[in-house]
């Protein structure tokens, strides 16, 4: 549980003893009203777990399963694809191969395959003006 989580909960524990009101509740969590009065219901029935969202420690259902993944560095360690980037890698994976890849995770795929290595982008030089003339 983050600090976030706590103080959520300290605030929550307070409106639950009647230390406070849900509109100062309401105020203090930045939350509607009906917000809070969920959030209490839900820490009378599963307790301190209330704050924490449903979700919290489960894989994502757009996860890219072992096997694709592994099929995707099979494909890319070919000589062919040798210095292709994760766009026209991507690009390309959904030409020939018809796998639908998104850039980004295909640049994660590749850099812990160590088939690319990301390098800082060149800054283009400032032009500096030049000082006056003297009259």
């Amino acid at each position: 549980m983050s600090q976030w989580d706590r103080d959520r909960l300290v605030v929550l524990k307070k409106a639950q003893k009647s230390v406070i009101t849900q509109k100062q509740a309401e105020a203090e969590l930045s939350l509607a009203e009906r917000q809070v009065r969920r959030l209490l219901g839900r820490l009378k029935e599963v307790g301190d777990k209330a704050v924490i969202h449903g979700l919290r420690g489960r894989p994502s259902d757009r996860r890219l399963n072992e096997e694709e993944r592994e099929q995707a560095v099979r494909i890319l360690s070919q000589k062919v694809y040798r210095g292709f980037g994760p766009t026209l890698a991507s690009e390309d994976l959904a030409r020939k191969h018809h796998q639908q890849i998104g850039r980004e995770t295909l640049r994660q795929i590749m850099v812990a395959a160590g088939l690319w290595r990301s390098r800082r982008q060149k800054v283009e030089a400032v032009h500096e003006w030049r000082p006056r003339r003297s009259c």
